[in-house]
Formats: structure tokens, C-alpha cells, sequence
């Protein structure tokens, strides 16, 4: 009798377990979201190789953010109309018309082409400290006077356009980690353009939060991966040889820098 109760009870267990686990399987299935990215290079993944034969001169790479969070979320639906060079205007012209009133999760890192970050680069590189110095400062009077205008432009675009969506706005790395020996720029350069950078990313962020958005802050992940430091670099230096992959994130910068800072408030 004993026998016979135990392999009942057995029985019953695996029976339980059985229906227990046909009733999990869907929380398996691909979430139901309906992604869309959008924004610059940082978006795009510029520096991040294996770029797709679609993008073209936008240079979406497989390795980009949004791209890795599809790969490893699986969502319902993905699109990715990010773009090298893309400021606030031509996201509003030309990308924003990839949302819908379908689209629950959107991405975007757009700002620093507003302020010139690729000019100031330049200008920092080819005509030493004093030329660099009062170009971040243009640059900053400039984000303090437009910016926040122009980001709100794009926002409310985006809230017009897919009013139900879940909005991550993603910011920018800080570029070089200072009090460390590092050949090229100055280090009063190298800090005024951090300090540029750490304002944009203020303003962006004060911004987005005022629109109900989420502020994505990959700046302390990119810690000790910095120009100048001492680890892994996750950003490109000044490259010669390809100057558009110049000051952008590595495949390992997207991958290990903004891929975990995103998914962690993206959901």
C-alpha cells in the first residue's frame, strides 16, 4: 500500500510539474515589444565594424546597441533607421517617420552633431590647446542656448508619433580619462572636451526627463575603457587611416559599454 501511494504521489508530481511548465512556455517567447532606434553614429554603431549592405553610408552595425538588443531580446519587431551623422533636424525629417502608433519601445542618442563634436575634434587635434579650448567653449555656449530646444523637438515628435511607447534616450561616453600619461592632446584640451561632453550629456538628460523619457547614462560604464586609460579601450583615438571611426565606441565599446546600460532600463 505504501508502494502504491508513493508512485501515486510520484505520478501526480510529474503531472503538476508537467502542466506547470506547458503553462511557462510562453513567458519564452519573443517579449511583444515593437522596437524602433533612432539617432547618430553612436546609434548606428559607427566603429563597431560589420556594418549591413542596406545602411549604406549610415553605417548600421550588427554590433550597434539597438542590433545586440534585438539579437539577444528577441522582440516582436525591430527596425533600425539610425545614422551617421544624424542631427535633431534630420531625425525629425527622416527618421521619425519609422514610428507608429504600434511602436512600444524606442532608442535614441542624438545631439552631439548639434554642437559640432566632429569640428571641435578636428579643430583640437590640427591646432593645439588655446584653438581647442575656445572651440568646446563655442560649442557649450551653443548647447546652453539651442539644445534643449531642439531635443524637445525631437521628443515630442516622438510622443506624437508612437504615444504609448516606453522612450530610452541614450547618452554619450566622456572620451578621456585625465591624470594619466597619454601622448596627443594637451591635458587642459583633454578636459575642456570632457567638460563639453559632461554638459551635453546634462542637457540631454535634464531634457529627456522633463519629457517622461528614460535617460540611459553610459558615462560611468565607460570608466577605466577611456582614451588615456590604463584598461581595454572601448572608444577609437584619432585614426588616420579612417577618420569617421575617430572617437567612437569599439565593437566592445557598444557590446560591453552601452549594450548592458541600455538593456538595464529598456527592459
Amino acid at each position: 500500500m505504501r508502494k502504491s501511494r508513493l508512485a501515486t504521489l510520484a505520478l501526480s508530481l510529474a503531472t503538476a510539474l508537467a502542466t506547470t511548465l506547458t503553462l511557462a512556455a510562453p513567458a519564452e517567447a519573443a517579449p511583444a515589444d515593437h522596437y524602433v532606434a533612432l539617432g547618430d553614429s553612436y546609434s548606428s554603431g559607427v566603429g563597431a565594424g560589420s556594418y549591413t549592405a542596406e545602411s549604406g553610408s549610415c553605417q548600421r552595425s550588427t554590433n550597434a546597441y539597438p542590433a545586440l538588443y534585438n539579437t539577444n531580446i528577441r522582440p516582436a519587431s525591430y527596425r533600425s533607421v539610425a545614422c551617421s551623422g544624424a542631427t535633431t533636424t534630420s531625425v525629425v525629417n527622416t527618421q521619425l517617420s519609422a514610428l507608429s502608433a504600434t511602436t512600444t519601445l524606442v532608442s535614441v542618442t542624438v545631439g552631439g552633431n548639434d554642437v559640432g563634436f566632429a569640428t571641435i575634434m578636428t579643430t583640437c587635434v590640427l591646432y593645439g590647446t588655446t584653438e581647442c579650448v575656445n572651440a568646446v567653449q563655442a560649442a557649450e555656449n551653443k548647447a546652453r542656448a539651442d539644445l534643449a530646444n531642439l531635443l524637445n523637438t525631437v521628443y515630442n515628435g516622438i510622443r506624437t508619433r508612437a504615444p504609448s511607447a516606453r522612450v530610452v534616450v541614450v547618452g554619450y561616453p566622456v572620451f578621456y580619462q585625465l591624470g594619466t600619461t597619454c601622448l596627443g592632446l594637451s591635458a587642459t584640451s583633454r578636459a575642456k572636451i570632457n567638460e563639453g561632453i559632461n554638459l551635453v550629456d546634462d542637457i540631454i538628460r535634464s531634457t529627456a526627463q522633463a519629457a517622461g523619457f528614460t535617460f540611459a547614462d553610459v558615462r560611468s560604464q565607460f570608466v577605466g575603457h577611456q582614451l588615456c586609460s590604463y584598461g581595454e579601450k572601448w572608444l577609437h583615438a584619432l585614426n588616420i587611416t579612417n577618420i569617421g571611426v575617430s572617437y567612437h565606441p569599439t565593437a566592445a565599446g557598444q557590446t560591453s559599454g552601452y549594450y548592458p546600460v541600455f538593456r538595464s532600463v529598456a527592459g
